[in-house]
């Protein structure tokens, strides 16, 4: 039998000054003091696991140094990975050692799941970025949020344990500027407005969500850009980011987002010109693209704002109904 073998191995001794401070947060100042850094997470993570003691002792992330302790602190080599890089093409907006914001194709999962082993964004991102860390047992390198199989659009990716900690608390506290575009048939009742409901997911329908009475509260902010030919351009503005928000909360203002294949029918195109119909049917994905992302950045804190235009796959339809130029 093989002894485990580590990344990162060092005793810490508690100075007087520290005292009193929280394990979890002595040891990761004491690491960055090392240049090596982790999130408080991954340190609560070593904590629990126990790969961190003192005087010999496991003790709780919450337990208080004392001066003088001996704080012995091993950090395992990463977990190998499964995950098998894909050849596939992906636009990169923006790289650094800390993060990358690419721009989503519609078809692609974002991660690995059921049916989607290695054919997802991920599996691509390995393939083209060489320092993604995986982290401990990480199916999910980087991902701090995602976008549906069917949506085109912009996500930020975190390179670094402290990125995803930083990043997953600015979606947390709801600072992350996000405005998606959406086609959708018909026209809202109102040109503007707020939409405030409880998502669950639907009792009868497995891949469907709907407005319930115990779900997860969901807030999107809209405003109608331009009508044409049956079909409406909605600017949508997420206060929160629940699967399938804005895809049912448009649908249930009877106007669901164009091609959809679980919250519309082919029966709403039917009041529609051959020509659009012939463009909705070879769309590939729907309507929805996540045009805008803004974030402060997890080591700057600069205020970082991506655009991204409409993608190829939606282009002509744009064109033909005269948005081009929103």
């Amino acid at each position: 039998m093989t002894s485990q073998r580590f990344q990162f191995e060092r005793v810490f001794t508690v100075l007087e000054d520290q005292s009193g401070l929280r394990l979890d947060r002595f040891v990761q100042e004491a690491l960055q003091s090392a240049d090596f850094l982790l999130s408080r997470s991954k340190v609560n993570e070593l904590i629990e696991s126990g790969h961190i003691l003192v005087s010999g002792k496991s003790l709780k992330s919450s337990s208080k140094v004392k001066s003088g302790s001996q704080i012995f602190v091993r950090v395992p080599l990463p977990t190998p990975s499964d995950l098998v890089p894909l050849d596939f093409p992906i636009k990169i907006l923006f790289e650094d050692e800390h993060c990358l914001v690419v721009h989503k194709p519609a078809g692609l999962v974002v991660h690995p799941a059921a049916g989607h082993a290695q054919d997802t964004l991920v599996n691509a991102l390995l393939h083209k970025v060489k320092d993604l860390k995986i982290g401990f047992k990480e199916m999910r390198p980087g991902i701090v949020h995602r976008l549906d199989k069917d949506t085109s659009g912009i996500l930020v990716v975190a390179k670094t344990d402290l990125a995803i900690e930083n990043l997953s608390q600015q979606f947390k506290e709801k600072s992350v500027h996000r405005i998606y575009y959406a086609l959708v048939y018909g026209q809202m009742k109102l040109s503007a407005g707020k939409i405030e409901t409880l998502l669950e997911r639907h009792p009868l329908h497995r891949k469907k969500f709907h407005s319930g009475s115990r779900g997860k509260l969901a807030i999107t902010h809209y405003k109608t850009l331009k009508e044409s030919r049956g079909i409406s351009l909605i600017q949508c503005q997420l206060e929160t980011g629940r699967t399938h928000q804005i895809r049912v909360h448009l649908s249930e203002r009877d106007c669901p987002i164009v091609a959809d294949p679980i919250y519309s029918t082919p029966r709403r195109m039917k009041a529609l010109s051959g020509e659009l119909i012939k463009e909705i049917q070879d769309l590939k994905g729907i309507g929805l693209h996540a045009r805008e992302l803004g974030f402060k950045h997890p080591k700057s804190n600069e205020f970082l704002l991506f655009k991204e235009d409409w993608p190829d796959s939606l282009t002509p339809l744009v064109k033909k109904l005269g948005f081009s130029d929103v």
